[in-house]
């Protein structure tokens, strides 16, 4: 943003978080936005933010992972064993990999229209609360689907839903937070994801009596967070004059940025995506897992992902907001996100090698250390680097999202295929899991604008 106002020339000071500018530059500067086609929308910086707002935008996120990764870690799985028991694996696969498919398009489909809302309510708020609202309607069909088909329609809806909820909140991290703050608040959004993974498991255990209620308590949490955050967000407001035009170009852009003009966030973009295909791996097949490698009874199934996820979250919580922080004083973020990478393909080798479900929990907890480090610094490196900040923030947001969600996407259509030639070992899959995620770690070293 610095960088913007000095190409054109914009001479002052920034005293507590606000820009002033020497009258007779201010007319120039406005001049050059509008011929960057950004207008009057654009805003010089973020004011600091209290403590207030900080835990009603993690508790929003909270609510939303709560609702879409009960499902992955336990519902689904549950819910296809019942609907299908003899395919269960193929049934799975599919109904994953068409659920990260509606993801992939709807999170940068929906950030795109979240930059162009002209609503008097704000750009973001609607897509807040509409997107909890499709939430709930979405699980609600996978909770009384009868077949495969109902189980996929219900889960891409609850896809869709919440990745319009989580564009409009991620976009939130560059409107809402200064520079300064980023990496304290990417801390906290980093111990969301593991808060809401152990608050769902809970549910999940003692809900399971209760087809309807696993699904749709978690889903009423996040709606009620999703209503805490409208009430306190002071949400941009963008006029139909400032509002750029749409067609199918833009259409196509909401998904693609050119990774030779843009090479640092494509650096961040490919590092993401390598690890997050470890992730992906750990998260869809934790129960198949703990079934086929480790023997457990299917009944102690739920119970015993709802332990491992605790250990998990617990390392999650704890480095990620300690992570976050340290890399905020030290001005540092690649060595974090590098060795956090690293150590997520250690801790998945650990696992891919456990004889023992107290093994299994060893590596549970080192993934919680690592994926804690990197979520908070990485989500901040980020930012650091995000192309085109104001005006396309939630669009490009929503692109860097692609790397999140289309390992859930091809991992669950790549898996069947390694289980079957290396005879259901579930030690090569996470072998081939920890060799992605050190291959993401080397992928964040080319960054050059951000230590």
């Amino acid at each position: 943003m610095r960088r913007h106002w000095a190409r054109h020339g914009l001479g002052g000071c920034i005293h507590g978080g606000e820009l002033k500018l020497s009258g007779d530059k201010v007319k120039g500067a406005m001049h050059g936005l509008a011929q960057d086609g950004i207008g009057a929308y654009s805003v010089p910086c973020a004011h600091p933010v209290g403590r207030g707002f900080m835990v009603v935008y993690g508790l929003a996120y909270t609510g939303v992972w709560m609702a879409l990764l009960s499902p992955v870690l336990v519902g689904l799985a549950m819910r296809v064993r019942v609907i299908d028991p003899v395919h269960a694996d193929g049934s799975l696969s599919l109904v994953a990999g068409v659920g990260a498919l509606t993801a992939l398009f709807g999170n940068p489909f929906f950030g795109r229209l979240s930059d162009r809302t002209t609503s008097r309510y704000g750009m973001r708020r609607p897509w807040l609360i509409g997107g909890a609202l499709g939430g709930v309607a979405g699980l609600m069909v996978i909770a009384v689907a009868a077949s495969i088909p109902q189980l996929l329609l219900g889960w891409s809806i609850t896809q869709l839903a919440y990745n319009a909820q989580l564009a409009a909140l991620a976009a939130m991290l560059s409107d809402q937070i200064p520079a300064s703050q980023r990496g304290t608040v990417s801390g906290i959004v980093s111990i969301s994801m593991p808060l809401g993974m152990v608050c769902g498991t809970f549910l999940v255990q003692i809900l399971v009596d209760c087809t309807l209620a696993v699904f749709l308590v978690p889903a009423a949490i996040a709606l009620a967070c999703a209503l805490g955050l409208a009430c306190v967000l002071h949400d941009k407001r963008l006029t139909s004059v400032q509002r750029s035009r749409y067609g199918w170009r833009e259409f196509l852009g909401s998904f693609w940025l050119n990774p030779l003009r843009f090479p640092d966030f494509a650096w961040v973009w490919g590092s993401r995506f390598l690890l997050f295909a470890g992730v992906a791996v750990l998260l869809t097949y934790q129960e198949f897992y703990l079934i086929h490698q480790l023997n457990c009874p299917p009944s102690e199934v739920p119970h015993r992902i709802f332990l491992s996820t605790l250990v998990q979250s617990c390392m999650l919580a704890i480095f990620g907001l300690l992570s976050g922080s340290v890399s905020d004083a030290a001005g540092q973020r690649k060595f974090f996100v590098f060795a956090a990478a690293l150590l997520y393909a250690l801790a998945l080798l650990m696992m891919a090698f456990a004889t023992s479900y107290r093994s299994f929990l060893a590596g549970m907890a080192i993934a919680g250390v690592a994926q804690g480090t990197y979520l908070a610094v990485d989500l901040a490196l980020l930012n650091d680097v995000l192309p085109e900040r104001e005006t396309h923030a939630a669009r490009n947001l929503g692109i860097f999202n692609i790397a999140s969600v289309l390992p859930q996407l091809l991992m669950p259509a790549i898996a069947p295929g390694i289980l079957a030639v290396s005879g259901e070992s579930f030690t090569a899959l996470f072998v081939l899991a920890a060799i992605l995620a050190a291959l993401g770690a080397q992928a964040i070293l080319p960054v050059r604008e951000v230590r």
